[in-house]
């Protein structure tokens, strides 16, 4: 690959096109997978909704456009077909992860006899491994890591014994950005009899998912990274259509059959799809975000933004290899997600340095600077500068002027 980052961007069939999405001005924002920048759509979806709020009031729900009560049906229908690779019946918008995690753990972690083990990895994002251990208590195996950054594939696979029910894994390991074989490790679950989950959080909105052909039996995954739904912005999850019509374990009044919500009976009358999963009523201004930004992903398509993003991660891992740092995510194109993992003892210090030189990243301790480019607003030029900041950074110990400690953490 030639490192030519002017050049690139003139020749690369996706460009990155000025107002797709607003980064913050001044400064090269590699920050997108953790929160994402706005859409033009999405901000103009918000502020109708603030009018039609001030407009309307409660009639909003019904006479609004679209109305506030069908909004996250036809946002999970979008989902479905954009990013997730599913059927629309199969997709809710609602909740936050970890919310999305114990209703979906609730409802399909079920140990009986000697079918007890719930298999995940050590390196999990810690809300997940809360949640696990709150379900699966010492029953819970953690798959280890080989070099305290990745997971071996062989060794889930060499976990899941004739005593598993359930094996929950990231699509996209949050701190190394290592994708994980999302097919081949469900099939391998399926083989030894045992339900497959995945958080996709790292991996929507970068990676194509293929959650119907790769036979997955749900995920969860939050909106507001690549995606650009705000922060806090409401959540995802997917539930194949073979699950459907059990009762949820945690039954809430808005995973109601939408004709029969309000007519209040004490009876759950839940919804036939994956709507029966909600639990509370949606928050409009965080759909209305997402609904614009997915706008944005409708017109590129997820096959092409993820050819770029492998182009544009590539090129960053050359530049940050070539200054001698240690990247840690994998090389490989089909074990990269989305972000570029470099690995630095003063990483927080370093995350500060690079701020404050106009490069915003990610710091995840206790070593790891994150730098994640996004296919629709990240340049090459930028990438190039970033990674040259960074090494100027790290050669002239620029990071010793901050302090050490929880507040160098970025």
């Amino acid at each position: 690959m030639t490192s030519e980052p002017a050049d690139l961007d003139r020749r690369d069939p996706l460009p990155a096109g000025p107002g797709r999405f607003l980064p913050p001005a001044g400064a090269i924002y590699l920050d997108g997978n953790s929160l994402g920048p706005p859409t033009p759509q999405g901000l103009a979806r918000c502020r109708q909704v603030l009018d039609d709020w001030a407009r309307l009031g409660v009639g909003g729900w019904t006479d609004a456009d679209p109305p506030w009560f069908t909004w996250a049906e036809r946002l999970a229908a979008r989902e479905a077909d954009l990013l997730a690779g599913a059927r629309p019946h199969e997709v809710a918008v609602t909740g936050g992860t970890t919310i999305n995690l114990h209703q979906l753990l609730a409802t399909f972690y079920r140990p009986s006899g000697r079918r007890r083990k719930l298999v995940a990895d050590v390196l999990a994002f810690p809300s997940d491994l809360y949640a696990l251990r709150a379900h699966a208590g010492d029953d819970l195996v953690l798959v280890p890591s080989r070099d305290g950054r990745t997971i071996a594939t062989e060794d889930v696979k060499a976990a899941l014994g004739d005593d598993v029910t359930l094996l929950l894994l990231s699509g996209v390991l949050y701190r190394s950005g290592q994708m994980l074989d999302i097919a081949g490790l469900t099939a391998a679950a399926h083989a030894a009899g045992a339900l497959a989950g995945w958080d996709l959080c790292h991996a929507i909105g970068i990676v194509p998912l293929r959650l119907d052909a790769w036979s997955v039996d749900f995920a969860v995954w939050c909106n507001y990274k690549y995606l650009g739904g705000g922060p806090g912005a409401v959540g995802g999850l997917f539930v194949a259509e073979r699950h459907l019509g059990g009762r949820p374990a945690l039954p809430g009044w808005w995973g109601s059959d939408k004709e029969r919500q309000f007519e209040m009976t004490d009876d759950f009358l839940q919804a036939a799809d994956a709507g029966a999963f909600q639990i509370g009523t949606p928050p409009i201004l965080g759909i209305a975000a997402l609904d614009g930004a997915l706008d944005v992903y409708a017109e590129v398509g997820m096959d092409a933004l993820r050819a770029r993003s492998l182009r544009l991660t590539a090129f960053l891992r050359e530049r940050v290899d070539a200054a001698g740092l240690a990247v840690v995510t994998p090389a490989a194109e089909t074990a990269r997600g989305g972000h570029i993992a470099v690995a630095h003892p003063e990483a927080g210090r370093v995350g500060r340095a690079l701020r404050d030189a106009g490069v915003i990243p990610d710091v995840r301790p206790p070593d790891i600077v994150r730098l994640a480019p996004h296919p629709l607003y990240t340049t090459y030029a930028e990438l190039a500068a970033a990674a040259d900041t960074l090494a100027a950074i790290v050669a002239e110990r620029r990071w010793e002027r901050y302090p050490a400690g929880r507040g160098a953490v970025t």
